[in-house]
């Protein structure tokens, strides 16, 4: 602590020339003070995210160093570790660094988030920097809204199936995305992310299925929705419906009935529609199992009747 607290002095000294200091505040020196994230002690790692903090804004020779070195960092946990202790804190200077980005984004700081950033949704240990993830994201689609697209395009392709908690950090974000996504990047992903949304209305998990239907309560989301309701009304209505009937929490119900009594207010005409083609489907579909549980029965009575010869 001792040996922390005299180093941050000497960083935010007025009297230290950061033309001089180089010769000490090296690049050997920045790769050796970036391996210490990684350790247990988080008293450790924030007088580390101080000091690195510090030094990426008085030592400006070395701030793409900074920013390559940290990249590597990410690389190790999203393609061999998966963990790493102090990823919560260089994530949290890196959304100080992002802010302060000059526009238009340079294609070098586009790279850092597409193939640095954005892969660590797929990282086991998300929960532990979820929150700091999420804020550069918003970051960076606060300073381009066009880069909405490939934030929710990959998180879609990343989606974690089988781990409902990860689901819920994951729509999480997607609201607070949503949210800055400008018109013309909504209709490009509008189709792939409605179909994944319709999965986890009907998903039997209750968190899953209520953090779905809370989209509704976000008025520029239902906007959205509402603006977009040709293509996105008949994939939503079919999944609505079988919430009603099938899922087995009440509260999940109850937003259900919520979310359908929105839909039909926001267009009539176009919700009957929907609503009369899901029981043409459904009716189709009973039927053609109705078709399928005949034919399994004429095999099992031929296999039998050969049985018996």
């Amino acid at each position: 602590q001792i040996v922390y607290e005299f180093f941050l002095r000497f960083v935010v000294s007025n009297d230290v020339d950061p033309k001089i200091a180089k010769r000490f505040v090296d690049q050997n020196f920045m790769l050796k003070l970036l391996e210490l994230f990684d350790s247990e002690d988080p008293r450790e790692r924030d007088y580390l995210k101080t000091i690195l903090h510090r030094i990426y804004g008085k030592f400006m020779a070395l701030r793409s160093f900074i920013r390559r070195a940290i990249q590597h960092v990410f690389f190790k946990v999203i393609y061999e570790s998966e963990t790493h202790n102090g990823v919560g804190e260089l994530l949290e200077i890196l959304g100080s660094i992002i802010n302060g980005f000059a526009l238009p984004l340079k294609e070098e700081h586009k790279d850092f988030l597409i193939k640095s950033l954005i892969p660590l949704h797929k990282v086991k240990s998300l929960a532990s920097f979820y929150q700091q993830l999420s804020y550069c994201m918003a970051q960076y689609v606060e300073k381009d809204p066009r880069l909405a697209y490939d934030i929710i395009t990959s998180m879609l392709r990343y989606w974690p199936v089988s781990i409902t908690s990860k689901q819920v950090l994951f729509l999480n974000e997607l609201e607070e995305t949503l949210e800055l996504t400008q018109p013309p990047e909504f209709h490009r992903m509008q189709d792939v992310l409605f179909r994944r949304l319709a999965l986890c209305i009907t998903c039997p998990h209750f968190q899953v299925a209520e953090r779905t239907l809370f989209f509704w309560n976000t008025d520029y989301i239902v906007k959205l929705i509402n603006a977009n309701r040709q293509e996105l009304f008949p994939i939503i209505i079919g999944a609505l419906y079988k919430n009603s009937k099938q899922h087995w929490n009440s509260a999940v119900h109850g937003l259900t009935f919520n979310v359908l009594k929105l839909l039909m207010e926001a267009d009539p005409q176009l919700f009957d529609e929907c609503s009369a083609k899901h029981r043409a489907d459904e009716e189709e579909e009973g039927r053609r199992e109705q078709e399928r549980t005949r034919k399994w029965q004429v095999l099992q009575e031929m296999h039998d009747a050969k049985v018996k010869v």
